[in-house]
């Protein structure tokens, strides 16, 4: 199996349970490590053989954007299932990273998997 990752993407959006927070965008950080068959891509030197990680970017920078959950959980969720069905991913490993959402935490949130690995 071979692995595209995209990191460190940071979102601006709405989350979290707080009045304070249904009001003031926070910075969401994703990073996704997504499996994908290389070798086709590798042969050709065509993008259209490869898992296009800007179009992955474009797409979830404007879904999270757009976004107003409650959970980071939740969003996960949503994130992993665009991913998988958009993008003919058929496993991921996402993090969704929180910052700053814990006094004296540096990083919070969660990872998920989904999808089988080949």
């Amino acid at each position: 199996m071979d692995i595209i990752f995209l990191h460190d993407l940071t979102v601006e959006t709405i989350i979290g349970i707080y009045d304070w927070e249904r009001k003031e965008k926070q910075s969401i950080i994703l990073d996704l490590d997504m499996a994908a068959d290389i070798r086709r891509a590798a042969a050709s030197d065509a993008i259209e053989d490869t898992l296009n990680y800007k179009a992955v970017a474009k797409r979830l920078i404007e879904f999270v954007g757009q976004s107003e959950y409650q959970l980071v959980e939740t969003l996960a969720e949503r994130v992993a299932e665009i991913v998988l069905a958009e993008f003919d991913v058929k496993w991921l490993r996402l993090r969704v990273n929180k910052r700053g959402a814990v006094r004296y935490a540096g990083d919070v949130g969660v990872v998920i998997e989904r999808g089988e690995r080949n």
